[in-house]
């Protein structure tokens, strides 16, 4: 009994060290004064601490030398009220990360001598949940917009056909004012035809071709373009480009389309003034996937509309469409990438991931 009792000791306490050094799940031990008595090495690495700057102290003085505001949990832990599946978002730098926590307290005899605190990262998971919804939302919209456009660009082709006939006649006769009337209407005639466009490519996108090519270079074919619209809102555009990331493998086109598109947000976003930040980087995750960041210093987007910028039609621009991000979605779904969005009172960053090449 007495050999059993040492085996399963030992078992436990192997178990124990093993657990404290996994990486996707962290656990942090706390006693009864609420003071951090062990933590595991995922949780040192995730927040950037050694593990003497955590252990022996409280926790509340953790949480203030990790900026973590609101405190993830408080005391109450210690009387019993345990949770389950609490979200904590984590911000550092150019980095936005989520992790799950379940906290339980610990008994002995029927007397509390501490809690367990449980950290799961799931930012790629809740990502990909977030943005398989996405997609299938567009799949049902992209149907009913093939059928709904091609009907609306008939009657359109018509319209515009008769109207440069009668621009023709006009001219013939010498009607300026009249001709000025219908270049009007044709002027229009194109805004829904660009409209029409950008409905269809919700429906089905440009054939892609995919091609191994610097995430770099992309960017820099765009900030021409970027820095021209810039000018004309007095934005100051900053780049910080990454030498040496592994290849991308995207669509060079369809890509400049999206990094185009979030520039141009960004820009108007701010109205006048302010400065636009583009840079790279890899996943500090260790996944095989590279990032383009455009991150602007206007008012932020209101936390109760950020969910919903992907959504077709929803924009909060006078003339937008509320297309452009959901085209922008689109293709970097079909890319094989992902697109995430935060924002705050300082400003909006979009996160643009895309699939590179295992280094």
């Amino acid at each position: 009994m007495h050999a059993y009792g040492v085996k399963r000791e030992r078992f436990v306490r192997q178990f124990v060290n093993r657990f404290l050094t996994l990486e996707g799940i962290g656990v942090l031990f706390l006693d009864s004064e609420f003071r951090v008595v062990e933590v595991s090495e995922m949780i040192c690495s995730f927040f950037g601490f050694a593990r003497a700057d955590i252990a022996n102290k409280s926790a509340e003085e953790w949480f203030e030398a990790a900026g973590l505001r609101p405190y993830p949990f408080d005391r109450s832990l210690l009387e019993g009220q345990a949770f389950r599946n609490r979200v904590l978002d984590w911000k550092q730098g150019p980095f936005s990360r989520k992790l799950m926590i379940d906290g339980e307290a610990l008994e002995d005899n029927g007397e509390r001598t501490g809690a367990f605190i449980l950290f799961r990262d799931v930012s790629h998971q809740m990502v990909l949940e977030e943005q398989i919804r996405r997609s299938d939302r567009l799949k049902t919209i992209g149907q009913i917009a093939a059928g709904t456009a091609h009907e609306i660009r008939n009657p359109l082709t018509a319209i515009k056909g008769f109207m440069q006939l009668l621009n023709k006649s006009l001219n013939d006769r010498g009607m300026d004012k009249e001709q000025g009337y219908v270049g009007i209407v044709l002027s229009e005639l194109e805004r829904v035809n660009g409209l029409v466009s950008e409905f269809l490519l919700l429906s089905k996108p440009k054939e892609i071709k995919r091609d191994w090519m610097e995430i770099g270079q992309v960017v820099q074919e765009i900030m021409p373009m970027i820095q021209n619209e810039a000018i004309m809102h007095n934005v100051t555009v900053l780049y910080y480009p990454q030498p040496g990331l592994p290849p991308i493998l995207a669509d060079k086109e369809l890509l400049k389309q999206v990094f185009l598109n979030l520039g141009k947000n960004a820009i108007e976003a701010m109205g006048e003034g302010g400065t636009l930040i583009i840079r790279e980087h890899g996943d500090p995750g260790g996944s095989d996937k590279l990032a383009a960041e455009f991150i602007d210093t206007g008012p932020g987007i209101p936390p109760d509309v950020l969910d919903k910028v992907f959504d077709p039609f929803f924009t909060t621009k006078p003339q937008g469409t509320g297309l452009g991000l959901s085209v922008c979605q689109r293709i970097v779904d079909d890319l094989g990438g992902t697109i995430e969005v935060s924002s705050d009172e300082h400003g909006t960053e979009f996160t643009v991931w895309l699939p590179c090449a295992k280094t």
